[in-house]
């Protein structure tokens, strides 16, 4: 089995995906950013960030229209151990 195939059974992908992406940002992030670095819908992306603020991993910042994305101290901690388990594999 590869790593990528191992990693699918103990994790959602795209939601690891997605924290891992915005731990590793150089820049700001937005849903529209993430989906396309994803490769995942918009919708899609937003419903699973919005469980993720509700959980305490994320925040949204508000710019005007758009909203910048950030994640939390605990949001960070995840990414990296996911990051982590994800290289083990």
């Amino acid at each position: 089995m590869k790593n990528k195939e191992i990693f699918g059974v103990f994790f959602r992908e795209k939601p690891a995906l997605m924290l891992i992406n915005l731990r590793n940002a150089k820049s700001e992030v937005y849903a529209s950013n993430l989906a396309k670095q994803i490769d995942c819908t918009y919708s899609h992306v937003v419903k699973i960030l919005q469980q993720m603020e509700k959980s305490g991993l994320i925040n949204f910042n508000k710019q005007g229209r758009l909203k910048l994305l950030s994640l939390t101290k605990k949001g960070t901690e995840v990414a990296d151990n996911i990051d982590k388990i994800r290289n083990l594999l």
